[in-house]
């Protein structure tokens, strides 16, 4: 006998085993399974007359045309309301229709004990300056510094200062006027 034909006879007898084992696990009810027959002793299908499709009732359903009510179904706001056909004069009875937009934010406003008076840089080439007064007292800020903990200097231009709330994100600019307020004496 070849080392081959051992082999093979081997492989032959563990599928031998194999398959007895299989056979004899397979009678034996695996414990804590249950039948059909033990979930639902009680079983009845439903009472369906006819299980054959309605065929009327499927055409009259494909040849039904989908007529839209206006209503956007991926937005919240509610439906307009419909529009009086029997109006004799439609310019007087005009719904709006459509999204309705929001009011821009107000932008916020520069506080009023604050003032401008100059603006310069430093002479080894640093960002521009500002100038200002806070109830008699002299402040120079850049950008990026904070202004009375509310306000975020973004920039100092020749003509204006760019600033954002801090609160709200908003933006807005302030004229620089020479004309504002000196600076306190000493």
């Amino acid at each position: 006998m070849t080392k081959q034909q051992k082999q093979l006879a081997v492989l032959a007898a563990l599928m031998v085993v194999a398959g007895l084992v299989w056979y004899a696990e397979g009678a034996k009810p695996v414990p804590g399974a249950l039948s059909a027959q033990a979930v639902s002793p009680n079983y009845q299908p439903l009472p369906v007359e006819n299980p054959a499709l309605h065929w009327d009732t499927l055409a009259h359903t494909q040849k039904t045309e989908y007529k839209p009510s206006g209503r956007n179904p991926f937005s919240m706001q509610a439906a307009p309301p419909p529009v009086d056909q029997s109006a004799k004069n439609p310019e007087k009875h005009f719904i709006a229709q459509g999204p309705f937009k929001e009011p821009p934010p107000v932008p916020p406003t520069w506080p009023g004990n604050v003032s401008f008076f100059g603006y310069g840089t430093v002479p080894n080439g640093t960002a521009r300056l500002a100038f200002l007064t806070v109830d008699g007292e002299v402040l120079v800020v850049g950008a990026g510094d904070t202004l009375l903990g509310h306000y975020r200097i973004l920039q100092v231009n020749n003509g204006s200062l760019e600033f954002q709330d801090i609160n709200t994100g908003l933006r807005n600019t302030k004229a620089l006027d020479d004309k504002g307020a000196a600076p306190p004496s000493a």
